[in-house]
């Protein structure tokens, strides 16, 4: 039967006294479920740090492509075996409680999904016409991103043209203007943007705006421009939080 080792699984679980679910994600009953690329780390923990990495950086962050695959996979499994759990006529009350709750854990990773896609999307269409003109960004983005980012920074630039450009003196209708004391036509990441970094291991010096030099211990949060930790970010040397 499809789906019988959840439902054994189920059967033979613990009471639930067994397993307080905390309010943080990383206790979740899924995230025990999926499987472990270390032993310190579940690929849904993985997720909500790069979710909270792209969600507080500036800039664009590279894209997690085959970890989101994974856990949209599992994601898949799971809901297929809750149902077959659920349409089960042995089921108890008990193991319908038990579903209940796999479920609601099956929604909160959904959600931080949906929230880590919405967030990139949101900086692909802010940053379109700086990424479709930055051959090193093209990179950190899926196929079906930077193509969304190119036709979204044509489309801007026609309407552009048409709306505003086309009235202007031949001299101003460049996009490509860059007037003193004036946002940039283009805009691109904020890199002297503060944020709140969090060392994950002793970090190698990094060099402040002042040219002094400083190193982070294991476990130290620290408030400094973007640019100074950003290698260390694309490392995973720190988190933003």
């Amino acid at each position: 039967m499809v789906g019988s080792s959840f439902v054994d699984r189920a059967r033979g679980a613990p009471d639930d006294d067994d397993y307080p679910i905390d309010d943080a994600f990383p206790r979740s009953s899924v995230a025990r479920a999926l499987p472990q690329d270390s032993a310190e780390e579940t690929p849904f923990q993985q997720l909500i740090r790069h979710w909270m990495n792209e969600r507080h950086a500036p800039d664009i962050l590279p894209g997690q492509e085959m970890l989101l695959g994974r856990l949209l996979d599992h994601i898949s499994k799971q809901s297929s075996d809750v149902e077959l759990l659920r349409a089960d006529p042995d089921s108890s009350e008990e193991e319908h409680f038990r579903i209940m709750l796999v479920q609601t854990e099956v929604e909160r990773v959904k959600f931080v999904i949906r929230s880590y896609i919405r967030t990139r999307l949101h900086k692909i269409e802010k940053y379109a016409r700086f990424i479709s003109a930055t051959p090193g960004m093209h990179e950190r983005l899926s196929k079906a991103e930077l193509d969304h980012a190119q036709r979204y920074a044509r489309l801007v630039e026609y309407h552009f043209n048409q709306t505003v450009l086309q009235g202007l003196p031949l001299q101003q209708r460049s996009l490509e203007e860059d007037v003193a004391f004036m946002p940039p036509m283009t805009p691109s990441p904020d890199k002297l943007k503060p944020v709140f970094a969090h060392a994950l291991v002793d970090c190698p010096p990094v060099y402040l705006p002042d040219g002094t030099a400083t190193q982070w211990q294991k476990g130290q949060i620290s408030l400094t421009p973007y640019y100074v930790v950003e290698h260390l970010l694309l490392r995973g040397e720190v988190e933003l939080v």
